[in-house]
């Protein structure tokens, strides 16, 4: 895998964006960097602003505030140019049923501006990326919704972009047809393409994100590696302990007395960087399942529990 090119301007900055639906503030004053060259997960409950921020990447509506450069373009006002440079994958489905998967392709070819001469080569590069050689001639509506999905994200690489948004592109799908999707963003970031992937899929951001991006009420509240983010809030293990006869609150008393951080977890309460529980810590709580801490400790900590 190619290493991120560190030295270069960033893919794509939103400095101070704000966005209000009337009362509503959607988006509020978010800032973010997207390095060139890597795969960078959005991430946040329902309402976090997420979709908001796609819409307005892709010129589909204005920011109330702030600036929003795409690779080097500014956003709305030079969106034409930007949106030569990226390829869109929407979250909702919108090919045109009445195609083919190979004319499908041809179509965005043309609009993306793509040669005349260059076109023919064009597809057929699509279908290979996609798996889609053999279903060419089939119609839209004839494919199954794995392929549909697949076919989505080939149409929006048709014209080799160097920026690619995928908004929940796996959303819906099987736990088989999300592995091969994956391996489809894993190719597209060993290929150097900047990939900007807004999910709610926690395994999906840990497994391939190089850095991650956690949304709140309409802002970023951590961004960085998520390696580095477990380590720094969830640590090594989390121990999850049910409820004692005190409920979860005493438990919860003791674990934050002694500097824990600490998250609900269903019926359990769960510890986090557990490897740093006391003896004397023990004797109070007693024994739990232990389990290695992982990015979904990090997001609800963040973005359900703290973040006001």
């Amino acid at each position: 895998m190619p290493s991120p090119s560190r030295g270069e301007p960033p893919a794509l900055t939103l400095r101070g964006v704000v966005k209000s639906y009337g009362a509503l503030r959607a988006v509020d004053g978010l800032d973010l960097d997207v390095p060139p060259g890597i795969v960078l997960g959005l991430l946040g409950p329902n309402g976090a602003g997420k979709s908001t921020t796609m819409r307005m990447l892709t010129a589909q509506t204005r920011a109330d505030d702030g600036e929003i450069t795409i690779l080097g373009h500014s956003v709305p006002r030079e969106s034409k140019r930007a949106r030569a440079l990226m390829g869109v994958v929407p979250q909702h489905d919108n090919l045109d049923e009445e195609l083919t998967t190979a004319e499908n392709l041809l179509v965005f070819a043309h609009l993306y501006r793509v040669p005349k001469a260059e076109r023919a080569e064009a597809v057929e590069r699509a279908l290979r990326i996609a798996h889609l050689e053999d279903r060419r001639d089939t119609r839209a509506d004839k494919l199954s919704g794995g392929m549909r999905r697949r076919l989505l994200i080939a149409r929006g690489l048709v014209h080799r972009p160097r920026l690619v948004l995928l908004d929940e592109p796996t959303v819906g799908l099987d736990p088989q047809v999300r592995q091969e999707l994956w391996s489809l963003v894993a190719s597209l970031r060993d290929e150097g393409v900047t990939v900007l992937m807004s999910t709610h899929y926690i395994e999906e951001a840990e497994r391939l994100s190089d850095e991650v991006a956690l949304m709140a009420k309409g802002r970023v509240v951590r961004h960085g590696v998520p390696a580095d983010l477990i380590a720094e809030y969830a640590g090594k293990t989390v121990e999850e302990f049910p409820a004692g006869a005190d409920g979860h609150e005493e438990l919860e008393r003791r674990a934050q007395a002694a500097g824990l951080p600490t998250r609900r977890t269903g019926a359990a309460l769960a510890v986090m960087r557990a490897e740093e529980i006391t003896e004397a810590l023990r004797g109070e709580l007693g024994r739990g399942d232990v389990r290695p801490s992982n990015l979904e400790d990090v997001f609800v900590s963040l973005t359900g529990e703290r973040v006001e």
